[in-house]
């Protein structure tokens, strides 16, 4: 994809776990930078927890101003089966919000065993999943904008 300058991206991050989030956050944003999109381009939206995102996401789709949205969180199994509704549910909104706004929802909130696991994700120099989710959302913008452009029919 060759203009980037015109690509707008909208960041849903969830402050339980803001250790996660923020670094996740944080290596997005330099990424999408580095690959052209403006910083004045790029929308930060905090929500209190995991479930919130996929609403937050669904206010921002239906604004139709957003190329795609990032979801930043981290889920980790306690002692209860809470965990596993959180990450269900909050994966089946943002799923249910790009198809239904075709946007694409980048997905990385982080359902993890251990909270060990999801900072090493959020603070590692390689395969760090703030860069990925960047990566991925410039490649579906790119995606979504050939298809449209082309029809394939």
């Amino acid at each position: 994809m060759k203009n980037k300058k015109d690509i707008r991206i909208a960041i849903v991050g969830s402050d339980f776990q803001k250790f996660v989030t923020d670094n996740l956050e944080k290596r997005c944003v330099e990424t999408l930078v580095q690959h052209g999109v403006g910083r004045d381009r790029i929308t930060l939206v905090r929500v209190p927890g995991s479930l919130e995102i996929p609403l937050a996401a669904l206010l921002l789709a239906e604004k139709k101003k957003y190329d795609a949205i990032v979801a930043f969180g981290a889920i980790h199994k306690g002692k209860t089966y809470h965990f596993q509704q959180v990450a269900d549910e909050c994966i089946r909104g943002c799923m249910n919000v790009s198809l239904e706004y075709q946007i694409p929802v980048i997905y990385e909130v982080l359902a993890v065993y251990d909270i060990k696991d999801a900072k090493e994700r959020a603070t590692r120099k390689k395969e760090n999943r703030g860069v990925e989710a960047a990566l991925s959302a410039l490649a579906m913008v790119g995606v979504v904008r050939a298809v449209r452009k082309k029809g394939y029919e």
